[in-house]
């Protein structure tokens, strides 16, 4: 996934990061879901069905049938290839080591223990930080821009370094046969990163985004997915995907067909005992949130 040039307005708080700013970036972020002992495809863009065109998308996105399409929109494709994909979602724990390349230790591993305490929240899933390589199926380095390139190569391979002009993170995802997720890498070059105002973004979305939500679309609103919008934090419409991906009843490897009648099942229950009317309020809980002055 790659996000193109847009202009918003992003908080920071006081941990060395630029107070309100508004900023013109690149902010990309490339995701690649592939499986072990395969080459990583070039991807090419696909023309998709447009989603319900009449919504209003902060009043109206819990329309069970909007809901349901930016699942499949964000959970079942890539922005890079043609292909029809099948549920992706870890089922081992997740264990994310992180690699400092840069200074601003302390903040960067606190920005991501703080996303990672709410995907647990949110999922359910077991997902810790790790203090060795070794240990970690989910490696995130944060580097410098110098470094980018070299960086991708060595973790993505050649055909991934390929896409890191205009972008500003990068993520890669690697499955089994199952369509499990059993490894992943994030890379931010962080001089980059707060030079366009996304670093935070870029640890929550990449972070996100390798739990099985690979997509980005201009669909699907408000979303930390969709590049149009200046979302750097999770919205409610993410958090029910979230919540939809890791619930028990949908499994990896399931088809777009098999996942309709859980989903169906599961959004109406939660319709019903009010998850989907708070779900706003509900998804502000995660510790970024008051960070970044909501």
């Amino acid at each position: 996934m790659q996000k193109r040039f847009k202009a918003s307005t992003y908080y920071f708080n006081r941990l060395m990061l630029p107070v309100r700013l508004r900023c013109l970036g690149c902010s990309g972020c490339f995701i690649l879901g592939l499986f072990f002992a395969t080459t990583c495809p070039l991807y090419a863009a696909q023309t998709q069905p447009a989603l319900i065109p009449a919504l209003t998308p902060v009043a109206d996105w819990k329309n069970l049938t909007y809901i349901t399409q930016a699942f499949s929109e964000i959970a079942l494709k890539n922005e890079y290839d043609v292909a029809k994909h099948r549920v992706r979602k870890w089922r081992i724990p997740v264990r994310v080591f992180v690699e400092h390349q840069v200074g601003d230790r302390a903040l960067h591993t606190q920005l991501v223990r703080m996303h990672l305490a709410h995907l647990v929240e949110i999922t359910d899933h077991d997902i810790q930080l790790v203090d060795t390589l070794l240990d970690a199926n989910l490696h995130l380095v944060f580097t410098r821009q110098s470094q980018w390139e070299s960086e991708v190569t060595r973790l993505m391979g050649p055909s991934s370094a390929k896409n890191v002009h205009g972008s500003v993170c990068m993520a890669k995802f690697a499955l089994n046969a199952k369509s499990e997720i059993e490894r992943a890498w994030v890379i931010i070059p962080v001089d980059q990163a707060q030079m366009h105002g996304k670093l935070v973004a870029c640890v929550v979305e990449e972070i996100t985004q390798v739990l099985g939500l690979p997509n980005d679309s201009e669909k699907v609103f408000p979303s930390i997915f969709n590049d149009k919008t200046p979302q750097d934090l999770l919205t409610g419409l993410d958090f029910i995907l979230l919540k939809l991906l890791y619930n028990p009843s949908i499994r990896a490897g399931m088809t777009a067909a098999e996942v309709k009648a859980p989903l169906q099942f599961l959004l109406e229950q939660w319709q019903r005992d009010g998850t989907l009317i708070h779900a706003d309020k509900t998804v502000r809980q995660g510790q970024l949130y008051p960070l970044l002055g909501y």
